[in-house]
């Protein structure tokens, strides 16, 4: 029985058994329970949690239930919808590089939500609530990306990775120049909000947001789990997955739906949050092995402690200069390396 890289024993198939999972999950709830209360408690101002508690009308109290916890929910539902649909499509593709920033999905989201905040005045005189309009037009945008990907990666023997993710890169530079044309056409002052949120800034959601939120990425997430050992069984490509009794087409249609409303949902609050879709999913492999079942559930509560730590180092980096890098530019350079990483494995 060999180790995991995070000292786990593990089965030598590479399977946990239900205890050994049951402890896995529990490690990471219990980190990504200590990154919020880390990302609660630190930042450019310290907050003392007894006064918070106990006055909550104090300062501390404003920060702590006004904006920390806000942000650091936001933070969670972001990092585990994110990093369950990156495992769900590297399943699919049986590909450790696919990602919905690499495939296009993120970019597709960002292209449909950027249209919205573009069009916000507009939006408003028609009486459409903002952020239903921008959460519907980035899940269109990454059901287009999805589609597009997915359609040109279509084989008669099933998916070509490789072209699908070559047609995802495509259409994250279409993408790009759609979202670049779009704010050379607004105001200064619009422009840069768009870069603002671009950039992948948590910002500070109103509480019936975020339930909504929660739900759809909650729904999206428990889709993946029940699909997961579909997933394991197109692993054997879709003629042996189909002798087997997986209605592959059902399968895909229905993962493809609930990742990318997670991935659209992740988008549509915080903007493009890089790579945590393919750090967190191959981490997790690395320590559980390659089964679904095991790997989208750990996905989702790695992916939540993931964006709460980065969340957390992006608040606190340049607190002695009174402003603070966006979680997405550290998450971007931490996944650009690894991403290279990855690559090199995978052509050596």
């Amino acid at each position: 029985m060999a180790d995991s890289p995070l000292g786990i024993p593990m089965h030598a198939n590479g399977r946990f058994s239900p205890a050994r999972l049951a402890v896995a999950l529990a490690v990471l709830s219990a980190i990504s329970a200590a990154a919020f209360v880390a990302g609660a408690l630190f930042g450019a101002e310290k907050v003392d949690l007894t006064s918070a508690l106990s006055q909550p009308d104090s300062l501390d109290g404003r920060i702590l239930f006004g904006l920390r916890l806000p942000r650091l929910v936001l933070a969670a539902i972001a990092g585990a919808g994110l990093s369950a649909a990156g495992a769900a499509y590297q399943g699919l593709l049986r590909n450790p590089l696919a990602d919905p920033f690499v495939l296009g999905v993120s970019g597709g989201a960002a292209l449909g939500g950027t249209l919205a905040l573009a069009a916000s005045g507009l939006i408003a005189a028609m009486g459409i609530a903002s952020g239903v309009w921008v959460s519907g037009t980035a899940f269109f945008g990454a059901m287009l990306a999805t589609w597009l990907a997915f359609a040109a990666g279509r084989t008669e023997g099933g998916l070509d990775a490789t072209r699908t993710l070559l047609a995802g890169v495509i259409f994250n530079s279409f993408a790009a120049a759609g979202i670049t044309l779009l704010k050379t056409a607004v105001s200064p002052e619009k422009a840069q909000e768009l870069l603002f949120w671009l950039t992948g800034s948590l910002g500070y959601e109103s509480w019936s947001t975020l339930a909504a939120a929660a739900a759809a990425t909650g729904v999206s997430i428990a889709v993946l789990v029940r699909q997961s050992h579909a997933l394991n069984l197109l692993v054997l490509g879709d003629d042996g997955a189909a002798a087997l009794g997986v209605e592959v087409a059902r399968v895909r249609l229905s993962v493809f739906l609930a990742a990318s409303l997670a991935v659209a949902v992740a988008v549509s609050l915080t903007g493009l949050v890089a790579f945590v879709g393919l750090i967190v999913p191959h981490l997790a492999r690395l320590a559980l092995g390659p089964d679904q079942r095991l790997l989208v559930p750990a996905s989702a509560l790695g992916g939540a402690a993931f964006l709460l730590a980065a969340d957390l180092g992006a608040r606190l980096l340049f607190v002695p200069l009174g402003t603070e890098l966006p979680a997405g530019a550290l998450t971007a350079l931490a996944g650009g390396p690894f991403f290279l990483l990855l690559l090199r494995r995978k052509t050596t």
